[in-house]
Protein backbone atom coordinates (compact mmCIF):
# COMPACT_ATOMS: atom_id res chain seq x y z
CA UNK A 1 0.00 0.00 0.00
CA UNK A 2 1.22 3.73 -0.39
CA UNK A 3 1.61 6.12 2.19
CA UNK A 4 -0.90 8.95 1.91
CA UNK A 5 -1.47 11.82 4.07
CA UNK A 6 -4.65 10.79 5.15
CA UNK A 7 -2.76 7.36 6.39
CA UNK A 8 -0.45 9.32 8.34
CA UNK A 9 -2.20 11.97 10.23
CA UNK A 10 -5.50 9.13 10.92
CA UNK A 11 -1.75 7.23 12.50
CA UNK A 12 -0.13 10.22 14.44
CA UNK A 13 -3.38 11.40 15.57
CA UNK A 14 -3.54 9.16 18.10
CA UNK A 15 -0.62 10.72 20.47
CA UNK A 16 -2.79 13.64 20.26
CA UNK A 17 -5.65 11.46 21.85
CA UNK A 18 -3.64 9.54 24.18
CA UNK A 19 -4.24 6.69 22.43
CA UNK A 20 -0.31 5.89 22.12
CA UNK A 21 -0.79 1.99 21.81
CA UNK A 22 -2.93 2.08 18.66
CA UNK A 23 0.37 4.28 17.23
CA UNK A 24 3.03 2.13 18.67
CA UNK A 25 0.97 -1.20 16.66
CA UNK A 26 2.16 -0.10 13.78
CA UNK A 27 6.16 0.59 14.72
CA UNK A 28 8.13 -2.80 14.19
CA UNK A 29 9.01 -4.46 17.10
CA UNK A 30 12.74 -3.83 15.50
CA UNK A 31 12.18 -0.48 14.83
CA UNK A 32 15.61 1.63 15.15
CA UNK A 33 14.71 4.82 16.52
CA UNK A 34 17.44 7.49 16.80
CA UNK A 35 16.91 10.82 19.01
CA UNK A 36 19.24 13.80 18.23
CA UNK A 37 20.25 15.53 20.33
CA UNK A 38 22.27 16.05 23.59
CA UNK A 39 19.82 15.31 26.41
CA UNK A 40 18.87 12.64 28.90
CA UNK A 41 16.62 10.58 26.07
CA UNK A 42 19.03 11.25 23.05
CA UNK A 43 20.23 8.14 21.28
CA UNK A 44 19.44 5.28 19.39
CA UNK A 45 17.15 2.67 20.42
CA UNK A 46 17.02 -0.59 18.60
CA UNK A 47 13.99 -1.61 19.24
CA UNK A 48 9.92 -0.50 20.15
CA UNK A 49 10.03 -1.49 23.52
CA UNK A 50 13.76 0.26 24.29
CA UNK A 51 12.37 3.55 23.02
CA UNK A 52 9.38 3.62 24.76
CA UNK A 53 10.60 2.83 28.50
CA UNK A 54 13.75 4.99 28.03
CA UNK A 55 11.18 7.89 26.35
CA UNK A 56 7.82 7.89 26.62
CA UNK A 57 7.54 5.77 29.95
CA UNK A 58 10.15 8.50 31.60
CA UNK A 59 8.63 11.53 30.12
CA UNK A 60 5.07 10.42 31.27
CA UNK A 61 6.11 10.79 34.63
CA UNK A 62 7.05 14.07 34.89
CA UNK A 63 4.45 15.35 32.33
CA UNK A 64 0.10 15.85 34.12
CA UNK A 65 -1.07 14.58 31.04
CA UNK A 66 1.45 12.36 29.66
CA UNK A 67 2.97 12.75 26.39
CA UNK A 68 0.52 14.37 24.18
CA UNK A 69 1.58 15.34 20.67
CA UNK A 70 -0.37 17.56 17.97
CA UNK A 71 0.47 17.25 13.95
CA UNK A 72 1.14 20.55 12.71
CA UNK A 73 2.64 19.56 9.53
CA UNK A 74 3.40 16.00 6.91
CA UNK A 75 5.43 15.59 4.30
CA UNK A 76 5.62 12.40 2.32
CA UNK A 77 8.27 11.22 -0.19
CA UNK A 78 7.77 7.45 -1.29
CA UNK A 79 7.60 5.35 1.65
CA UNK A 80 9.00 8.19 4.14
CA UNK A 81 7.11 10.84 6.18
CA UNK A 82 8.31 13.86 8.04
CA UNK A 83 5.99 14.63 10.86
CA UNK A 84 6.39 17.94 12.60
CA UNK A 85 4.22 17.93 15.83
CA UNK A 86 3.95 20.53 19.45
CA UNK A 87 3.61 18.78 22.96
CA UNK A 88 0.17 20.03 24.47
CA UNK A 89 1.15 18.80 27.94
CA UNK A 90 2.50 20.52 31.11
CA UNK A 91 5.16 19.48 33.67
CA UNK A 92 4.48 18.05 36.98
CA UNK A 93 5.68 21.85 38.07
CA UNK A 94 3.06 23.83 36.14
CA UNK A 95 5.09 24.89 33.51
CA UNK A 96 4.37 24.19 29.55
CA UNK A 97 6.13 21.71 27.89
CA UNK A 98 6.12 23.22 24.53
CA UNK A 99 8.16 21.19 23.12
CA UNK A 100 7.89 20.67 19.22
CA UNK A 101 8.89 17.93 17.20
CA UNK A 102 10.32 16.27 13.60
CA UNK A 103 9.97 12.99 13.45
CA UNK A 104 11.49 11.66 9.75
CA UNK A 105 9.49 8.03 9.22
CA UNK A 106 10.38 5.26 6.65
CA UNK A 107 7.57 2.83 6.60
CA UNK A 108 7.94 -0.70 5.02
CA UNK A 109 4.08 -2.36 4.41
CA UNK A 110 2.37 0.46 6.61
CA UNK A 111 4.61 0.04 9.78
CA UNK A 112 7.10 2.40 11.07
CA UNK A 113 10.98 0.79 11.12
CA UNK A 114 12.44 3.18 11.10
CA UNK A 115 12.90 7.18 12.81
CA UNK A 116 14.85 10.12 13.29
CA UNK A 117 13.80 12.19 16.13
CA UNK A 118 14.51 15.74 16.27
CA UNK A 119 13.13 17.52 20.13
CA UNK A 120 14.17 21.00 21.48
CA UNK A 121 17.26 19.35 23.64
CA UNK A 122 17.50 22.45 26.52
CA UNK A 123 13.80 22.20 27.19
CA UNK A 124 13.82 18.20 27.31
CA UNK A 125 17.17 18.46 30.04
CA UNK A 126 15.30 20.99 31.71
CA UNK A 127 11.82 19.23 32.57
CA UNK A 128 13.93 15.88 33.33
CA UNK A 129 16.27 18.09 35.95
CA UNK A 130 13.09 20.18 37.54
CA UNK A 131 10.23 17.28 37.51
CA UNK A 132 12.38 13.95 37.86
CA UNK A 133 12.67 12.72 41.16
CA UNK A 134 15.86 10.27 42.41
Amino acid sequence: MSLTHEKVKNLFNHLKTGQNELFFERVAPDVKWTVMGTHPLAGTYHSKDEFILHTFDRLNKILKEGVILEVKNIFIDFDVAIVEMESLSTALNGKPFNNTYCWITRFENDIIVEVRAYVDSALVQKAIDENETS
